[in-house]
């Protein structure tokens, strides 16, 4: 029998882990059929099938499955030892994986991760982003941004970005002018509301808050969409009233685009923070963005377990 392919048995642990070709390939910058060719000389060369592959997902074999808890171990050994090095340079090399929201990839991130590149060259930020709380480890990420209340309890929890944001309604003047304005969250059950679905597909509810009163409401409008330049451009054109974070909207409330309303009862909470499994030894692109993030801002993580 040939001896399997190192980078065969790489692809063949990264679709395990993703549970899917499309979420592995985008993990490691290479096409899913790529990946899928991997698997397929893999088998044939080990004479037995690896892995279940519906339309829907793609599950380990019992074969495959015992393959990949002998392999997944070792690959993070080697990845250890490799990373070792890192510890005689002057500046670590690698690359650093982190899952973000969008709202940390367009607002928080890119100010930071200039400076962070520009102070360790030999490192490359991979950067996935979306708005679904995923296994940051099973996807094959190093770290990822998350807020309090979807911080995993085993992780070590670093503050980053802003530590108060909120959100804000607001609609322009023409929509005011036609529709008027609504004094009381109750009173947007009458009023066009521009709604935001996550990438889960749930669709996100508007939760205001004044003293202890609070009101929840089911965006109901013309438009539902999961692209905030979307639903920020149909506000800005009159379609309706939109609620979202305070920084995407700030500029077009600045320039009198947009006019706040309900004030009064906008909602603050506290900032996201840098996430991470608690590792004795951490991979050199993340030991040096936590320290970099640490010095920052001068605070100290929060153990969240």
């Amino acid at each position: 029998m040939q001896e399997p392919d190192l980078s065969d048995l790489k692809a063949f642990v990264a679709v395990t882990q993703a549970r899917g070709f499309r979420h592995a390939a985008s993990t490691r910058g290479v096409s899913a059929s790529s990946l899928s060719e991997a698997i397929r000389r893999l088998e044939q060369q080990l004479g037995v099938r690896l892995l279940n592959r519906t339309t829907r997902s793609v599950t380990p074999t019992e074969a495959g499955q015992r393959l990949y808890e002998r392999l997944a171990p070792a690959f993070g050994e080697i990845a250890t030892a490799l990373d070792a090095v890192n510890l005689f340079r002057e500046s670590p090399t690698g690359t650093l994986r982190l899952n973000v929201p969008s709202i940390a990839a367009r607002e928080i991130l890119p100010a930071l991760i200039s400076r962070f590149l520009a102070a360790h060259p030999g490192i490359t930020v991979d950067i996935g982003s979306n708005d679904t709380f995923i296994d940051i480890l099973a996807a094959g990420f190093d770290a990822g941004i998350r807020y309090d209340e979807r911080l995993e309890r085993d992780m070590i929890a670093v503050p980053i970005g802003p530590r108060v944001q909120r959100f804000v309604a607001a609609a322009a003047p023409s929509y005011l002018a036609t529709r008027g304005t609504p004094r009381h969250p109750s009173e947007l059950v009458n009023h066009a509301c521009i709604g935001h679905r996550f990438d889960s597909g749930v669709l996100a509810t508007w939760e205001f808050r004044r003293g202890a009163e609070v009101v929840r409401i089911e965006a109901n409008g013309p438009l539902i969409a999961s692209v905030i330049e979307l639903e920020r451009g149909a506000a800005i054109a009159g379609l309706g009233i939109i609620y979202s974070f305070d920084e995407f909207l700030r500029p077009a409330i600045d320039s009198g685009q947009l006019v706040p309303v309900l004030e009064a009862w906008w909602q603050s909470f506290s900032g996201p923070f840098l996430y991470y499994p608690s590792r004795t030894h951490m991979p050199g692109p993340l030991r040096a963005f936590v320290d970099f993030i640490l010095e920052k801002n001068g605070s100290e993580s929060k153990d969240t377990a």
